[in-house]
């Protein structure tokens, strides 16, 4: 049982070495994500919003600062399997149904068959996808891969989800829908969520807590501690109070390039 907060960073740096010299991708990024939470962090291209989703991953590691996933250490909490990683592309395996898609890393951990079969039975339904297990991708919409893709990440009951832009290349109308089935997901699962966008309508109505981050090197310029209620339909964007927590979003990316 996790105790403390899921996610904590305090002063964590990341710099890479290239050949070019030195870039700072992080610096003195300081963060707590709680249990139940969903965070949505949002700047420019190049500020370390998904870097920084990597370091949580353990496929990035920072040179200065502190990071911990559920009280362990990245590296630890990866061989844990203390989360799922949701990619921008929904990477299925075209040779591959969709329920064996979702198998895949629950074969890899050893899982008999028979529990593999209840749990894609079981997440398949959280996303909407009931019927669809023996379709294989090429044969689903983009939406319905990356509903998928999410149902993969689900698959081992992990508690934190790790979502790197997934509905960045998908059409406005079907982005809405999948928002909306993000968010019931989310409040049946009491999963926490971690949720990188380049949409401020997008972060504003998936989260509690939006993270403002400036361009390289990566800080963090503002979180936001959203007041808006869990239960959001889609016209919520149309509220004062929406349009308010948006316009401190933008006013807080245009902060982060004055420093520039």
């Amino acid at each position: 049982m996790t105790v403390g907060p899921v996610i904590q960073a305090s002063g964590l740096d990341l710099t890479f070495q290239t050949g070019d010299g030195p870039v700072h991708a992080l610096k003195d990024v300081n963060l707590t994500v709680d249990k139940g939470d969903f965070v949505s962090f949002i700047g420019p291209s190049g500020c370390g919003k998904t870097t920084f989703l990597r370091c949580i991953a353990a496929l990035e590691t920072p040179t200065g600062g502190s990071l911990t996933v559920n009280g362990m250490t990245p590296d630890e909490a990866r061989r844990a399997r203390a989360y799922g990683y949701v990619f921008q592309a929904a990477g299925l395996y075209p040779w591959r149904t969709i329920a064996r898609n979702i198998k895949l890393p629950l074969e890899i951990m050893g899982f008999t068959r028979a529990e593999q079969d209840k749990r894609v039975d079981r997440v398949l339904k959280l996303v909407d996808l009931e019927g669809f297990g023996g379709k294989y991708p090429w044969q689903l919409s983009g939406g319905m891969q990356q509903r998928a893709s999410i149902a993969r990440a689900l698959a081992f009951d992990a508690d934190l989800l790790l979502m790197d832009e997934p509905f960045g290349a998908l059409d406005e109308i079907v982005r809405d829908h999948l928002n909306e089935q993000l968010l019931a997901l989310w409040a049946s699962t009491g999963k926490t969520i971690a949720f990188v966008t380049h949409s401020i309508p997008e972060a504003v109505y998936l989260s509690t807590k939006i993270v403002v981050m400036s361009p390289r090197p990566g800080r963090i310029t503002d979180v936001i501690e959203s007041p808006l209620p869990r239960e959001r339909p889609l016209d919520i964007r149309d509220t004062p109070e929406f349009i308010q927590i948006a316009h401190r979003v933008r006013e807080g990316l245009r902060a982060g390039h004055s420093y520039d």
